[in-house]
């Protein structure tokens, strides 16, 4: 399967159901009232981890999700239908980024995010009816929705992340402590996405990924590292595989240091993980030559290091415990705080609202909350644009739009709509 681990893609919350104007016309009750029932909700995008995944590939070729339109209400006091969620499925691990801030971090199966939450149903006229107002004769609309775009992306949830050059045995090693099937042979990038295996060890056990592509320059974009550096982040610690079998003909130390450059150029997080250094294909004749000039300078740094053939199996054990071991002392650091997702939250900003005058006879009102107001009104009904301008006379846009010089005949731009200011008509 295609390994994708980042996408964009726009959902849109339903819209709510409109409320309906009706009145009663029963047997025995010659004066019904109203009974107009409220529009039902819109459903809600959400979008849940599922631990069964481990790529975002169908996401790349949907990109729009849709929720289920809240039914409109009926007569008698009907309550129309609640339109039904949407979830969307992404493997656990998945950050979702709106306009560049995270919103939630769904780090464990089956947890959720409302991405976009469905629109209010709009109330009927049984809703509107008072004491002063005993048949009114307007219902409101649904609140629509707008779409969101989200980025969403990928980072394994992994304890110990393996590292090294391409073909330093990183995938053998994998497939042999764990029951990941890597792909093995023996040319460069054999790797081209991570591979996640658990090692069980008694009563332990840690999940490694395999980390493919690494070389320098990877955070500029050389080899594949730079697709797969995101990934490490997740990790307590490193596992620095180094090739001293001597048949690569490069430098082991100037790999390690050119590995460990490219951890901190792509962030001071990852350059300050703990290392183990791994040792691997000690099982070729001339691999203890290298050991011998490469151990001690690897010690004198502070690093642990292990002696290891992936291939043999030579090593292995003393190197899983020590992880273990280790991994019990390092502390589990929170994963990324989501912040609270607040474009549900009315606040000051969203009651806000400017009037301008934008050519002659022409004014526009911005603001969310009074472009909300007009879009749930519906403007071919008399009684409802009656409400509408007794609301914004309350909200002080009337006044404001006099003091700005509007006339009658002029045109007033809310939202998407357009009207012909009649001041005395509505008062």
């Amino acid at each position: 399967m295609q390994f994708v681990d980042q996408v964009l893609i726009t959902v849109k919350g339903g819209d709510g159901g409109d409320g309906i104007v009706a009145y009663r016309h029963e047997k025995f009750m010659p004066r019904g009232g109203p009974s107009g029932g409220n529009g039902g909700r819109g459903g809600s995008v959400i979008i849940e981890a599922d631990s069964k995944l481990n790529t975002l590939v169908d996401l790349r070729y949907k990109k729009h999700y849709v929720a289920e339109k809240g039914g409109n209400g009926g007569p008698s006091d009907r309550h129309g239908k609640n339109g039904e969620d949407l979830i969307v499925h992404v493997p656990v691990g998945t950050l979702i980024y709106e306009s560049g801030r995270v919103i939630a971090d769904l780090a464990h199966g089956g947890q959720q995010c409302v991405a976009a939450k469905g629109g209010a149903g709009g109330r009927g006229n049984a809703s509107f009816a008072s004491s002063t107002n005993q048949t009114p004769k307007f219902a409101e609309k649904g609140e629509p929705k707008d779409e969101i775009n989200l980025t969403l992306e990928l980072k394994l949830l992994a304890d110990v992340g393996l590292i090294g050059y391409p073909n330093v045995g990183k995938s053998t090693l994998i497939s042999r402590i764990s029951a990941a099937k890597p792909k093995i042979a023996d040319y460069p990038f054999t790797t081209v996405v991570p591979n996640l295996g658990v090692v069980s060890l008694d009563n332990r056990s840690y999940v490694v990924a395999d980390m493919p592509g690494l070389i320098e320059g990877a955070h500029e974009g050389a080899g594949l590292g730079h697709q797969f550096l995101r990934h490490i982040e997740r990790t307590r610690l490193l596992a620095h595989l180094i090739d001293v079998s001597g048949f690569s003909g490069r430098n082991p130390m100037h790999d390690f240091d050119a590995i460990n450059e490219e951890l901190k150029s792509h962030s001071e997080r990852l350059a300050g993980l703990t290392q183990v250094v791994v040792l691997n294909k000690v099982d070729m004749p001339a691999a203890q030559e290298i050991i011998d000039e490469l151990k001690p300078e690897l010690i004198s740094r502070g690093l642990e290091v292990f002696e290891i053939s992936a291939l043999t199996g030579q090593g292995i054990q003393p190197l899983l415990y020590r992880i273990a071991d280790m991994l019990d002392e390092l502390p589990r650091e929170d994963l990324i705080k989501a912040d609270e997702i607040v474009r549900f939250t009315v606040d000051r900003e969203s009651e806000t609202w400017e009037a301008k005058r934008t050519a002659d006879g022409q004014f526009r009102v911005e603001g969310r909350a009074v472009e909300m107001l007009v879009r749930r009104t519906d403007i071919s009904n008399e009684y409802a644009m009656r409400r509408l301008h007794r609301q914004l006379e309350k909200m002080g846009i009337i006044e404001r739009l006099r003091e700005l010089g509007v006339k009658e005949g002029d045109t007033v731009i809310i939202a998407n709509a357009e009207f012909d200011f009649q001041d005395e008509t509505y008062r």
